[in-house]
């Protein structure tokens, strides 16, 4: 591995902002960061994280339903964390939230007739 801490750091930095933009999978993000910022072999980055070869594997091609606890051991080594992130609201959601708002306000609404 020839990458200094500096470009290692921007690697994981890059990596994460893909995965946060959802051009990203996170079995592709993983093996990314297994594989270019540690350089480790699937054997030798699981008993690292503490979990079996199998869960990582699954993982890496996004088999299963792995949980929240086996995603965040692989994310840790690099300072990451699973977590809930703000999207771009597209025009599906505005519509849903305007529709929401509407039968919030709606006459039949009871909870509307209440907040009068």
């Amino acid at each position: 591995m020839s990458t200094n801490l500096e470009e290692r750091g921007a690697l994981i930095e890059d990596i994460q902002q893909e995965l946060a933009a959802g051009r990203l999978s996170i079995g592709d993000a993983v093996r990314r960061l297994r594989t270019e910022v540690t350089g480790l072999h699937q054997s030798q980055f699981a008993r690292m994280c503490r979990l079996s070869l199998r869960t990582l594997i699954h993982i890496e091609h996004g088999d299963g339903n792995p949980t929240l606890k086996s995603l965040n051991a692989v994310f840790k080594p690099f300072g990451l964390q699973m977590g809930v992130v703000t999207v771009q609201k597209t025009s599906r959601a505005r519509s849903l939230l305007d529709d929401l708002e509407r039968l919030e306000k709606g006459p039949g609404n009871p909870r509307a007739s209440a907040a009068s």
